[in-house]
């Protein structure tokens, strides 16, 4: 009867670690399309007297994303990207002007507005932050 118990036990064991890992190979698989599959977004920058745009542009990695610059942009400021996996999309534009500057930038995937953010003042930073639409 021992015997018997200990076998059936050992046979759920062994189908709920195969289940197990079924499961977590499923939830491998699944980061693993999310990190290589990738998405555009827009961004878009408008106001006065900005000074620089910085923005993650595609490069780097996911969690640490190569950083673009641009100084003295023409307004209305427009860029688009093609990003990775879970890398967020990111723009910040800058501007330290005596005379006062605005700022107002946006993202913008398959036409919808992920984020905008708007500001103004003698010295401003305004940023906009989204967050991957792959991680939905």
């Amino acid at each position: 009867m021992n015997r018997t118990i200990r076998a059936a036990v050992c046979s759920v064991a062994v189908t709920g670690l195969a289940f197990g890992l079924s499961s977590c190979s499923e939830a491998v698989d699944q980061v693993d399309k999310a990190v290589d599959e990738t998405y555009e977004v827009t961004y878009e920058v408008t106001g006065k007297n900005i000074d620089s745009i910085e923005f993650h542009g595609g490069g780097g990695k996911a969690m640490e994303p190569k950083i673009e610059s641009v100084s003295k942009p023409e307004l209305p400021w427009k860029k688009t990207v093609t990003l990775r996996g879970i890398m967020p999309a990111a723009v910040m534009p800058v501007a330290a002007d005596p005379e006062g500057s605005q700022i107002t930038c946006k993202i913008i995937h398959k036409g919808k507005v992920l984020e905008e953010q708007s500001a103004d003042g003698l010295v401003t930073a305004g940023g906009c932050t989204a967050e991957s639409p792959i991680t939905g």
